[in-house]
């Protein structure tokens, strides 16, 4: 049976949607092709229709997911978008529910140990974010800074069992962060 080009378009997006979701809430390599497909209703081998391989749908994920990412969270628009973005990003529901917030906290390991490829695509995308929070903050160190807080934060109250805890972790990245914004440029 043959599918029109849209059905594999559509599949492969499916794929793409499904596999980060999974990745980020699991982590990349823990799931296999087979997985992969059967959640979205398909047999491991039609994988290789859509992707080479497990390595190619990463780095399609990797594009996509950080794409998104700097969608929502480009600061072009000044310092209240960023300030906002921050405070939606340390939140307790972006630790409790890694599938739907950004890759960088959850699949940063991941691409830290993928091929320079995959490293090099991830690269181009951070700094577009953090070029995007500089021009705003009008400062390099300072976006980076934020940029590396704001992932770290993250990453540490995702490890932490405690709420609270978690909770205090944020809170204080969110304060410290936001007196950095608004302390006045010298």
């Amino acid at each position: 049976m043959r599918y029109s080009a849209n059905h594999k378009l559509e599949t492969k997006e499916k794929l793409l949607e499904s596999s980060a979701v999974s990745a980020k809430k699991s982590g990349f390599s823990t799931v296999g092709v087979d997985g992969l497909m059967k959640a979205i209703g398909l047999s491991g081998g039609a994988f290789y229709s859509h992707f080479s391989s497990k390595d190619e749908l990463f780095a399609s994920i990797v594009e996509r997911e950080l794409g998104q990412s700097l969608a929502r969270l480009g600061a072009d628009q000044g310092r209240d978008k960023l300030e906002r973005c921050v405070k939606h990003y340390l939140t307790m529901a972006h630790v409790e529910h890694p599938e739907s917030g950004c890759a960088l906290p959850t699949l940063g390991a991941e691409i830290a140990r993928s091929d320079v490829m995959v490293r090099q695509q991830a690269e181009s995308w951070i700094c577009r974010l953090q070029e995007s929070w500089a021009r705003v903050l009008e400062s390099d160190s300072l976006a980076w800074a934020i940029l590396s807080q704001c992932i770290g934060a993250l990453v540490v109250a995702r490890m932490l069992a405690t709420p609270d805890i978690q909770r205090r972790v944020l809170k204080s990245s969110y304060d410290e962060i936001g007196r950095q914004i608004s302390s006045p440029r010298t």
